[in-house]
């Protein structure tokens, strides 16, 4: 089952959603399309379980980037290492993702999958503003992470699709744009 949901990262990467067929989801899997049926009904029923791996790697890149660490404590730029660094890391490492999750015609099941990882993303980014910018208001905290988590997401695509030795000075560039908008409010 891993191999399937592998292969179909490689060919919703490569493809997107909409033009991906089990056929070539089998084929890059180097099984029959039967052999795919015995595990999955249908494209949508494959997407859907890839996008539970995705939530779950996605989960734990958060963990990595969120837990134990003293935001108040240390520099804005650790601060952007720390959190930065690992969710760049999944999206290199699985390319099928944005391609999966960034439809605007996504079925309701990824929808429902990928919406609690989002707002426990905006929960701790909101709470790192917190522990940095005590005195700034709730709705302006909400406010300053929604702008932030879309400049990530704007920027992504871009980093992921930069020739692998050029990729730190794009991820470089990332850092000081969400620098240049943070810094001021959280610096």
């Amino acid at each position: 089952m891993a191999q399937i949901l592998d292969a179909s990262a490689v060919v919703i990467a490569r493809t997107g959603y909409e033009r991906a067929t089990t056929i070539a989801i089998a084929t890059e899997a180097g099984i029959s399309p039967g052999s795919l049926y015995q595990f999955f009904r249908n494209k949508k029923a494959i997407a859907e379980a890839l996008a539970d791996r995705f939530v779950t790697e996605l989960g734990a890149a958060h963990r990595s980037a969120f837990d134990s660490t003293d935001f108040a404590a240390i520099p804005l730029d650790e601060v952007l290492d720390r959190i930065v660094d690992p969710i760049v890391a999944f999206n290199i490492a699985n390319p099928g993702f944005k391609a999966l999750f960034a439809r605007p015609d996504m079925p309701e099941g990824l929808t429902d999958a990928a919406r609690p990882i989002q707002a426990a993303l905006l929960d701790r980014i909101e709470a790192m503003i917190a522990v940095r910018a005590p005195e700034l208001p709730e709705a302006e905290r909400h406010r300053t992470a929604r702008v932030g988590i879309n400049l990530f997401q704007a920027l992504i695509p871009l980093v992921v699709a930069t020739e692998e030795a050029e990729r730190p000075l794009m991820v470089a560039e990332l850092k000081k744009a969400l620098r240049g908008y943070l810094g001021p409010v959280i610096g």
